[in-house]
């Protein structure tokens, strides 16, 4: 290949942007989305060409992350999954790899980083894997009808999801690569690190004018988006004063030469715990050689520029913040998200895709590294946009307006537990949805990223909520029916399930038991009583993180609906419930009930409830649970048999239709798939339950309980 033509290739990899969604004929879109894929999909595959080894793939760069083995199949799994979900696909690849490969890819507590529960496959089978998922996906977006404007209801806006989704994974991965052994790793022709360095500008505080904020999308808008980028919020910002240049590792390093890292006086208390467990002295990518400094990249080493942009989580830059504070005798602190905003307008820098050529070091236009901090300027500030990202002093939460995305239920709610920071203006490897003004991305707050930070001057105070309150209406809803009050004398859904099935539960003391379609959680609670061991399970880490919060601190805030925009603040304990000394005892996983991993069995019970009838597979799901459950075990299913063609295909449906010309009941169905397996213990059982909406809205509804015994 010659030098032009390898060029050429490596432009169309590298310098490409969001396809524009509301222009176009629907012919020209589909060819512009099937080259975005295909470019998104090559850049994943070539970033893992940085790894020289195949045990590199297996190695544990973070103790708090999977292995790259994962990711790289996480990337194409997604893919298969949300088009299951959504009904696109109708069969899976490989059930097993799209069961290990499905979520865990966050530090969240249901995360499994159990490496004891992983046998990883060979590399090759995932590339093969891989290879016909890309054979899928391609053929997809040939043949799927498309209809312009694309929104979020288009089948596909579902392909840009996994689009953007593996472009979010291209840089998170290449922060793990980052974190290898350095011969672990090389250099590859594709990515150009900045050969620019020496001493780093002075700061100074430049001002900012006062304006009005405008932060939300609106569902017409030109490019794909995620679920928390829309809706609204404005605001209006006072004037303030900003560094005119993002911090540098020069500027950094008096902190670190004052011995910050082993003085609380500048951390808080999040802040300094992390210092303490780290026993850091200094950035994680600075490393020590002798009296001189180095700083390692994705894929090499290099002396330290000290005029490049530092690299921190948010805990140092707030002790900087701190320190600087002190030390100039002005009040320092981060911008807010809006305060990033008011800047970012006040520069009028064009938003991707009306750039010609990126207005910073953003979307590998220009370096695959940091480069100074005095290279790109825009009316007086520099690095507006790209290089590193730039902590916020604000948590993630959803604008006023926001809804979930049906089928990508857990991209945005799992960070609005106040522990998630906002990162604003992409770094040099910020792509697609990720280099764009209205990208809202979030991060733990002790977390490394390709990140930095800028700081400000001013008077105003950010307030930010330390008493979390759950505010996603659904999940409010199931907090209340499984912890709130009883309504209408009707008792709470859990304790009857517990008592009616209690007289089965003899013997089972030293055994584990499984919750499937858990919610928040009650249940699992409820059954820890009677079980050394259970597990929750639910396909939304909506609900699991509810779960998760209160096995962790024993309690919940929730916001309950009582009429139109009018809410009431609630509170429930597990101590309320005489739960709170079986919280050890219990663990919550997010899983598709239909495509468990293969840790989640040898239970002695499996309490499935209101379940069966919202699978999108229910026959491949009692076909499957039957193996999981030890002999003389117990299948426990409740439902009110709502069949609904939105959530299962009526082929595949239980009962609820006529077979053979005479009405066929889904009792009968349970009876004529459980039978060769287990026994019906009992007569069903009518359970009523109900869910309060409002305070003058309820659904009553009555299930029917069936307890099986495997034979």
């Amino acid at each position: 290949m010659n030098n032009a033509t390898k060029i050429a290739e490596y432009q169309n990899i590298l310098h490409t942007k969001s396809p524009i969604l509301n222009e176009g004929t629907p012919e020209e879109k589909r060819a512009e989305i099937l080259s975005y894929f295909q470019s998104t999909w090559e850049l994943d595959d070539r970033l893992y060409d940085c790894l020289k080894t195949e045990e590199a793939f297996y190695m544990r760069a973070d103790p708090l992350r999977h292995p790259l083995i994962f990711y790289i199949g996480h990337t194409a799994t997604f893919f298969i999954n949300k088009l299951i979900l959504a009904g696109i696909l109708k069969q899976r690849i490989n059930p097993k790899l799209e069961s290990m490969f499905a979520v865990g890819v966050d530090e969240m507590s249901w995360d499994d980083l159990n490496e004891q529960h992983y046998d990883w496959p060979k590399l090759v089978e995932v590339k093969e894997y891989r290879k016909q998922v890309k054979q899928v996906i391609e053929k997809l977006i040939q043949e799927l009808p498309i209809q312009m404007p694309i929104d979020w209801d288009s089948q596909f806006w579902v392909l840009l999801m996994g689009i953007e989704h593996q472009r979010i994974h291209i840089e998170t991965s290449s922060v793990l690569i980052r974190q290898l052994p350095i011969d672990q790793v090389q250099n590859i022709d594709l990515f150009e690190t900045c050969k620019e360095s020496g001493v780093a500008p002075e700061n100074e505080l430049i001002s900012v004018a006062s304006g009005r904020v405008k932060i939300g999308k609106e569902r017409e808008a030109a490019l794909y988006g995620w679920d928390n980028e829309f809706g609204s919020f404005k605001t209006e910002i006072n004037s303030f004063n900003a560094s005119k240049y993002l911090v540098s590792n020069q500027e950094f390093k008096a902190f670190v030469d004052d011995r910050a890292y082993e003085n609380p006086e500048w951390w808080t208390e999040e802040g300094w715990n992390w210092v303490q467990y780290k026993k850091c002295s200094f950035p994680f990518f600075w490393l020590k050689d002798g009296e001189n400094w180095k700083l390692r990249l994705v894929s090499e080493e290099i002396d330290m520029p000290w005029n490049w942009p530092v690299e921190v989580n948010y805990l140092e830059a707030k002790a900087f913040c701190n320190w600087k504070s002190a030390q100039s005798g002005k009040k320092l602190r981060m911008p807010s998200e809006a305060e990033y905003y008011r800047l970012y307008d006040s520069v009028n820098i064009p938003d991707q895709p009306d750039w010609e050529k990126a207005p910073g070091n953003i979307n590998l236009e220009h370096f695959a590294s940091s480069c100074p901090v005095d290279r790109f300027e825009s009316a007086g500030f520099y690095d507006v946009v790209g290089n590193v990202w730039q902590w916020t002093e604000m948590p993630i939460s959803g604008l006023d307006g926001f809804e979930v995305h049906p089928f990508y239920d857990d991209f945005s709610t799992p960070t609005f537990d106040a522990k998630h920071n906002l990162i604003k203006g992409g770094s040099w490897i910020s792509t697609g949805n990720l280099a764009i003004r209205d990208s809202r991305y979030a991060f733990r707050r002790h977390f490394f990223q390709h990140a930095g930070f800028r700081y400000i001057e001013s008077d105003e105070e950010v307030e930010i909520k330390s008493d979390y309150y759950e505010t996603d209406e659904l999940v409010s809803q199931y907090c209340e029916f499984q912890y709130g009050e009883k309504y209408f004398g009707v008792e709470n859904y859990a304790l009857s399930c517990i008592g009616l099935i209690e007289k089965h539960l003899k013997g089972f003391d030293e055994s584990k038991a499984l919750d499937l379609g858990c919610a928040t959680g009650r249940m699992t609670f409820e059954l820890a009583k009677h079980f050394k061991q259970v597990t929750g399970l639910d396909f939304s880490a909506r609900f699991i993180r509810i779960g998760t919060e209160l096995k962790e601190t024993g309690k919940l805030n929730y916001l309950r609906q009582e009429e139109g925009q009018l809410n009431s603040y609630q509170e429930c304990k597990l101590s309320d419930f005489g739960l709170d000394a079986y919280r050890e005892k219990v663990e919550f996983f997010q899983a598709d009930a239909c495509n468990l991993k293969a840790l989640f069995t040898g239970y002695d019970l499996v309490f499935a409830g209101n379940l069966i009838d919202r699978l999108y597979d229910p026959k491949k799901f009692l076909a499957d649970i039957s193996t999981r459950i030890n002999r003389n075990g117990l299948l426990v299913l409740t439902s009110p048999y709502t069949w609904l063609e939105e959530f299962t295909e009526a082929e595949k449906w239980i009962g609820g239709f006529r077979k053979d010309g005479e009405p066929y009941s889904t009792l009968q169905g349970l009876k004529d798939l459980l039978s060769d397996q287990f026994e019906l213990l009992e007569d069903p059982i009518d359970v009523p339950f109900v869910i309060r909406e409002t305070s003058r809205k309820y659904q009553h509804t009555v299930a029917e309980m069936t307890i099986w015994r495997k034979r």
